[in-house]
């Protein structure tokens, strides 16, 4: 869940940059550097992105540098973000599931002193093909 996405830094009067995603019309935010501006405009996208994926809605096509209009002194960069990575990083509250086992099962559990929810992580995840 790789993405690449177009952002302009439009640099303010006093100092900083506020910065937009054209193809991301979700708002805008700002940095009083140029690097806080590029960890703003990481976070903005991750949680845009995100926000978008968890609603199950369309993800915008990237537009072309070329093909955006901006003013005099805007600067156009890349900025990318890996939602999954991005999830892993800011998302990590647990998370409670009810599941069912047959009672045999949980008894030769219990007594081998297993972690029900390592257990569960570990499965997910080589199921799901996810590395740590």
């Amino acid at each position: 869940m790789k993405y690449v996405y177009p952002a302009v830094f439009v640099p303010e009067s006093d100092k900083g940059y506020s910065i937009y995603f054209p193809d991301i019309p979700m708002g805008a935010t700002q940095g009083e550097c140029l690097v806080e501006s590029m960890d703003a405009a990481e976070k903005f996208l991750g949680d845009a992105l995100c926000f978008i994926e968890d609603e199950k809605r369309e993800i915008p096509k990237p537009s072309a540098t070329v093909d955006l209009e901006i003013n005099d002194g805007d600067v156009v960069t890349l900025v990318s973000v890996d939602t999954m990575e991005y999830r892993k990083k800011h998302e990590n509250k647990a998370v409670k599931k009810t599941l069912t086992i047959p009672s045999w099962l949980n008894v030769a559990a219990e007594a081998a002193d297993i972690n029900f929810s390592q257990i569960l992580q570990k499965a997910l995840k080589e199921e799901l093909q996810i590395s740590e």
